[in-house]
């Protein structure tokens, strides 16, 4: 069986994605979360049924969790007091990561405990920062593997003992060319490394029939209303394109904490008759419409001031599934699917002016937007179809249920059904 542990379980799109398709390829898992998700990504049966199924490691009961604690020089062995010394003396980024290590090996032994009673061939963490260091702990204490897939913000902002989760993954998934190299530069060997794209459904996402109440160029965007979405100088950008007299009409879907802010940018810029800041989610089952009815998707991505980053943005995947030419820039890993001149355009983050170029070319020839359009469909299905994007990791987890099959015969072993 494989354990994989996450943040908020199937809260997350991509987690949620990747689960519901190792699901249809038939390997077995347990999905263990730190917390209960806020809200589902979309409202599919198979989502409610994966959360209704899920582990959840917090509220820790206290009792319990300290009796665990009390047991581990029992239960474990030398590993408690490896592990222990480790979070104690291990590689650290700051003293709040020191202070987090300490916390998850406390967390990890009382979930080490529960899994001595369950059938445990791997495990998998999904994100790199606080699932992983208890991913990496539970692991080590049950003397079993252990893997995780870094993304973005677990690797820059909430970094937290990341050279010893290196050290100690059997396997690391890289989620683009990008993540690949960042891991060598931290000591990483090339040859744990595994190249798997985040996917998406292309027979989800496709053009859609939609009616156009004007010729208006309309360029769309969406995502969560924070920093290192940009946003702040796409609107800039827009203030360009009005300059240069361009007929557009943008609209920004989504809410977060910067709605406010973005909204009285546009005001101040009097492009209230251009831009509209919706502070509306929009939800999956509205997405492919919204994206539809784009000439151009738009996603500005920037470094935030708290080094908070995308990795690989899904929303970008869409608008191309979708058929709708991209605007996005040089960062992490989404050159690997927006290709410069080919599956869309890319420029340097924070360069509203370079935005503006970018978009006023597209706004100007339909036939530049139909070339993107239809060569950035094709990459996603060839490259980031969720169909068949994820198979390198289906063998690794296929691998190591066979290796744990020969070790210990099938008869000896009694699957652990999901709580």
């Amino acid at each position: 069986m494989i354990h994989y542990i996450t943040t908020d379980g199937v809260g997350n799109a991509t987690v949620a994605n990747e689960l519901q398709q190792l699901g249809k390829q038939k390997v077995p898992f347990v999905l263990h979360a730190m917390r209960r998700p806020r809200s589902l990504f979309h409202a599919a049966h198979a989502v409610s049924e994966l959360r209704d199924r899920t582990h959840y490691l917090y509220p820790l009961p206290p009792l319990k969790s300290l009796l665990s604690f009390v047991l581990g020089p029992v239960l474990f062995g030398r590993k408690f007091f490896q592990v222990g010394w480790n979070a104690l003396t291990g590689r650290r980024e700051n003293l709040r990561g020191r202070v987090a290590s300490l916390a998850h090996f406390f967390v990890a032994c009382h979930w080490a405990r529960k899994l001595r009673h369950e059938d445990v061939d791997h495990i998998h963490s999904q994100w790199a920062h606080s699932c992983a260091t208890i991913g990496m702990y539970g692991a080590w204490l049950a003397g079993r593997s252990f893997s995780f897939t870094g993304h973005a913000c677990d690797l820059f902002r909430d970094r937290v003992a990341l050279c010893d989760k290196i050290d100690r993954a059997e396997f690391i998934v890289c989620i683009s060319e990008f993540h690949r190299e960042f891991y060598i530069k931290q000591g990483a060997d090339p040859c744990k490394l595994v190249l798997v794209y985040c996917g998406i459904d292309p027979q989800r996402f496709s053009r859609q029939s939609v009616e156009r109440e004007s010729s208006v160029v309309r360029i769309n965007s969406v995502s969560r209303l924070v920093e290192k979405k940009g946003y702040s100088y796409l609107i800039e950008a827009c203030q360009l394109l009005h300059k240069r007299g361009v007929d557009f009409r943008c609209v920004i879907g989504g809410s977060g904490p910067l709605e406010r802010s973005l909204r009285d940018q546009v005001q101040r810029l009097g492009l209230g008759d251009h831009i509209d800041v919706t502070g509306q989610t929009v939800t999956q089952e509205e997405l492919s419409t919204f994206l539809s009815n784009a000439d151009i998707f738009c996603l500005p991505c920037v470094w935030a001031a708290d080094q908070d980053v995308d990795g690989l943005p899904q929303t970008l995947m869409e608008a191309m599934s979708c058929e709708t030419p991209v605007v996005s820039t040089h960062l992490v890993g989404i050159p690997d699917l927006v290709v410069d001149e080919e599956t869309g355009l890319l420029v340097e983050p924070e360069n509203a002016e370079q935005l503006a170029t970018a978009l006023m070319r597209l706004c100007s020839d339909s036939e530049l937007r139909k070339r993107l359009a239809v060569a950035g469909r094709a990459l996603v299905v060839q490259k980031f179809n969720i169909h068949t994007c994820l198979q390198p990791l289906v063998e690794r987890f296929r691998s190591k249920l066979q290796a744990d099959a020969v070790e210990a015969p099938a008869s000896d072993v009694e699957p652990s059904p999901a709580r």
